[in-house]
């Protein structure tokens, strides 16, 4: 949470009591002691000999302090509400146990349905090493529109996806995607030219658009806010196992060429969007609702968690962001809201840095298969030799993102992904790659791919400037619109007359990776210079004076004097 108005913080005595408020009566109460600040062991080795995993684990807070408690509470209607108790206390043990349960009934499906999106969404460029393209009388550039329709229509759709997830809940719209999107996956078995295969990638885009800002509030159900950032971590993750499942299920499915007179890619496409639509069938009964709401005919009358659990769940997460409470899980976004959240503006930073971090390894990465196949390598070498790059990418993935977290630099961290790229794509624009050594190539462009992509840290970042459950809602789907759109502007860098080597397309995104930097240098100069005009108000007004703006300001989110940018 970067709320600075906070119960006042430091060591605890186990004899100390701590006023709270009843959230029925606004009454002041006794409460237990709260655990001591700070002391949360996020990783398993962290855990030493000093750890009593005995003590307490709940953190201070707002709902500690009367005087702000009330101006924080949840809504009446909110879905969770039963469970909130600011007086709630519980151990380390607790916690941590509770956290591994949450990580296997709820986040392990969510990589699983992640893995599923890439599969069907990526699988055309196997298909392409099995001959697609001259089969169905395509061109490069027709390859490159075909990209182009699938991001325009993914880009189109992520925010009406993500209003109506909000509206109906994303346990509802979820599964629901997955079971239209593999339809229109397997019916790419019959593609017959250039018109069947830009309709199947827009429907394809239209489909899946929004499903990733879907899942990240559907998360957010769940994880605290550091939480969340490592989890996304594992969440891409799944994409890079679904790259690396896809290079094996292509060499496997594309020998299937001759069956039934059909080309391989076409049974790569209807077995692989078969194996979606089981999971999205599973998808109906494997998402719960909420904490809280986990019981049905399916998971049990009793549902996942137990009421002390579903307790520790709910404070846990209100406690780290007490925004979460101000939205039902199934309550829809006015055109109002809309708008003031389209229109804030501290979020814009992150949506440049999320329309121009990615694109320049994204178009080396879209012409990986037909490079490789171009330096000489036959079409099912080249189908496992793209799995490298994918296991690099999960190690550097995981290794930023916990870099992020130990040392808390979002943007400098961040960064460090553009400046391992930039000497791989001088590479590539200097050296000849039709003459050099094969072999040096792909060890390049391997490295290249497998950049450490910054991607999970920024949507929680985007996540946590936005401090509204409204505004966290639309912003997802905004930065995850300037991604695809980043991706749309990557389909078009490497044109057909600038073959084989690129010379022109490389230099273009040499420039963008050197704007970049810049770009993340500027994104953490604004919110700095953003925290520190706030400070300088917030810092001049005395205790009573923040107390009455608590209870008085209209103002909102991010743009509350007591809300401090995270960067």
């Amino acid at each position: 949470m970067a709320t600075v108005f906070t119960a006042k913080k430091g060591p605890v005595e186990s004899t100390s009591v701590l006023k709270g408020i009843d959230s029925d009566s606004s009454t002041s109460i006794d409460v237990a002691p709260l655990g001591e600040p700070g002391d949360e062991r996020r990783f398993w080795y962290q855990r030493g000999k000093d750890y009593n995993p005995e003590a307490i684990a709940t953190q201070p807070s707002v709902f500690d302090n009367p005087d702000t408690a009330k101006e924080y509470q949840p809504q009446p209607d909110w879905e969770n509400i039963h469970r909130f108790d600011p007086s709630a206390r519980w151990t380390w043990s607790e916690e941590y146990k509770l956290v591994r349960k949450i990580d296997l009934r709820i986040m392990v499906f969510t990589c699983i349905m992640f893995i599923c999106l890439e599969l069907d969404r990526s699988n055309l460029s196997q298909a392409l090493t099995d001959n697609m393209l001259p089969e169905l009388n395509l061109t490069t550039n027709d390859y490159n529109l075909g990209n182009t329709v699938f991001k325009l229509s993914f880009l189109c759709s992520e925010l009406p996806s993500q209003l109506l997830s909000k509206w109906i809940g994303p346990d509802r719209w979820i599964p629901t995607q997955m079971v239209l999107w593999s339809a229109v996956a397997m019916a790419q078995y019959g593609l017959n030219g250039k018109t069947t295969f830009l309709l199947c990638r827009a429907l394809l885009g239209i489909l899946q658009g929004g499903f990733i800002p879907d899942v990240i509030l559907y998360l957010s159900y769940f994880y605290k806010h550091h939480e969340l950032s490592l989890r996304l971590g594992f969440f891409w993750t799944a994409m890079h196992i679904a790259d690396i499942l896809a290079g094996f299920l292509a060499f496997g499915f594309l020998h299937l060429r001759g069956v039934q007179g059909q080309s391989g890619w076409r049974w790569l496409f209807l077995l692989e969007g078969l194996l979606t639509l089981l999971f999205g069938l599973s998808a109906y009964v494997l998402m719960p609702p909420g904490p809280c709401q986990t019981a049905n005919w399916s998971r049990g009358k009793s549902g996942w968690f137990t009421e002390r659990e579903e307790t520790i769940i709910v404070n846990r997460v209100i406690r780290d962001d007490p925004s979460k409470g101000s939205m039902h899980n199934r309550e829809p976004i006015t055109l109002k809201l809309l708008w003031k959240s389209l229109t804030d503006y501290d979020l814009w930073p992150l949506y440049i840095i999320g329309l121009t971090f990615q694109t320049p390894v994204t178009t080396p990465k879209q012409y990986m298969t037909l490079t490789l196949r171009g330096l000489g390598f036959d079409t099912f070498v080249t189908n496992l030799l793209v799995i490298p790059s994918e296991v690099l990418a999960i190690c550097s993935l995981l290794l930023l993102t916990y870099i992020s977290e130990i040392s808390r630099q979002l943007t400098m961290v961040s960064m460090l992904g553009q400046i391992w790229i930039l000497p791989l794509l001088v590479y590539l624009f200097i050296v000849d790659i039709d003459t050099a050594n094969k072999w040096s190539v792909w060890v390049v462009m391997t490295l290249l791919l497998a950049f450490p992509t910054p991607h999970a840290i920024q949507v929680n970042w985007n996540s946590r400037n936005s401090n509204t459950v409204r505004s966290r809602t639309v912003s997802a789907a905004m930065y995850n619109m300037c991604v695809q759109a980043s991706s749309v502007i990557a389909s078009n860098i490497y044109r057909a007359d600038d073959a084989p080597r690129y010379r022109r397309g490389n230099r273009a995104l040499v420039a963008l990776v050197v704007s970049n930097i810049f770009i993340y240098l500027l994104t953490k100069v604004y919110y700095v210079w953003r925290n520190q005009s706030r400070d300088k108000k917030w810092n001049a007004m005395t205790d009573d004076e923040k107390i009455n703006y608590l209870a008085t300001t209209k103002d909102e989110g991010n743009k509350r004097l007591d809300f401090r940018f995270a960067h």
